[in-house]
């Protein structure tokens, strides 16, 4: 699975790792998805940390909201690889649909994320 694109859950406080532990739970896919908190980190730590937890591979980034710490972050790494897409507003239907479609390029594996997501949001 080495073309996958690696799923990086960027959130604040412990939400990230939430996130990741209950789509792992729920799909039974262990690895795919990396938490990665802004808690106790300034603005170059945070980056740090996306940096790490995004390798040298392709990926998505998932981020809890699009402004922020975390979001600046993820939008710099987008900024420098071309391998690399960030996706705002992460929630639980995306993460489970990312999990199913890891082979597909980040920028197609982010659109269809973000709509898959969006169409998971309902009034009833």
């Amino acid at each position: 699975m080495s073309d996958a694109s690696r799923g990086v859950v960027v959130a604040h406080g412990v939400l990230a790792q939430a996130l990741v532990d209950e789509a792992e739970r729920i799909t039974g896919q262990r690895g795919a998805l990396v938490a990665v908190s802004n808690s106790g980190g300034d603005r170059a730590e945070i980056e740090r940390r996306v940096e790490a937890a995004v390798g040298d591979g392709p990926a998505v980034i998932f981020v809890d909201m699009p402004c922020g710490s975390c979001f600046i972050a993820s939008m710099r790494m987008e900024r420098e690889r071309k391998d690399v897409r960030v996706v705002t507003g992460t929630n639980l239907p995306m993460l489970l649909d990312f999990l199913s479609h890891q082979a597909m390029p980040p920028v197609e594996g982010a659109a269809r994320a973000a709509s898959k997501g969006h169409d998971a949001i309902r009034h009833p």
